[in-house]
């Protein structure tokens, strides 16, 4: 070998790069090349106990998030039984009603019907739906319509059957009669 292919080979040799971000002798950050900005202080410096200290109010907060939705829908679940449940009860409840408008609710039948409609009060379930009330379509099911000169705005005017409603949901629409007022025409 020559010396001139010494040479090369040295100058081809393994070349050493020191990609540390601190400077070993006085370490202060260094300045990388290509951005010309010096490194954060957070990429220099690795607590481990904030880091873990961050991961662990992370994970209470993300449980603490995860205990309130399952509550949430544990409600929301409750709710949506027992309204299921109420409505299958409806069609018993209107019989009762029956019964107590025509005398025939009386002894022990009266009882039982009295406490079923204060189980179902208590639960939650309201009726409504009453000769005299403003007409709203998403409450109540209008089955015939008169003009009357009577009323102002739309009014129910008799009530076939009562509507129920359950924590602000519909169970079942009122079925009643609407009457709505006369209109003067200009020609009169």
């Amino acid at each position: 070998m020559s010396d001139n292919d010494q040479g090369v080979n040295q100058a081809e040799g393994v070349k050493i790069t020191d990609k540390r971000k601190l400077d070993p002798e006085t370490g202060a950050p260094r300045i990388n090349d290509a951005q010309e900005t010096p490194v954060s202080e957070l990429e220099v410096e690795s607590d481990p106990v904030a880091e873990l200290t961050a991961d662990l109010q992370r994970l209470q907060a993300e449980f603490a998030n995860y205990r309130k939705r399952v509550e949430r829908d544990r409600e929301t679940t409750r709710d949506l039984v027992v309204s299921n449940t109420l409505a299958e009860l409806l069609p018993v409840i209107d019989d009762i009603g029956r019964a107590r408008t025509h005398g025939e609710l009386e002894g022990a039948f009266k009882s039982v019907g009295e406490a079923l409609e204060s189980t179902i009060t208590r639960l939650g379930l309201r009726p409504f739906g009453a000769p005299g009330d403003e007409f709203d379509p998403t409450k109540h099911e209008a089955i015939s319509h008169e003009y009357s000169a009577d009323v102002t705005t739309s009014t129910c005017m008799s009530v076939f059957q009562s509507g129920y409603e359950f924590n602000g949901r519909i169970i079942r629409a009122a079925i009643v009669s609407v009457a709505d007022p006369e209109t003067v025409t200009a020609e009169q």
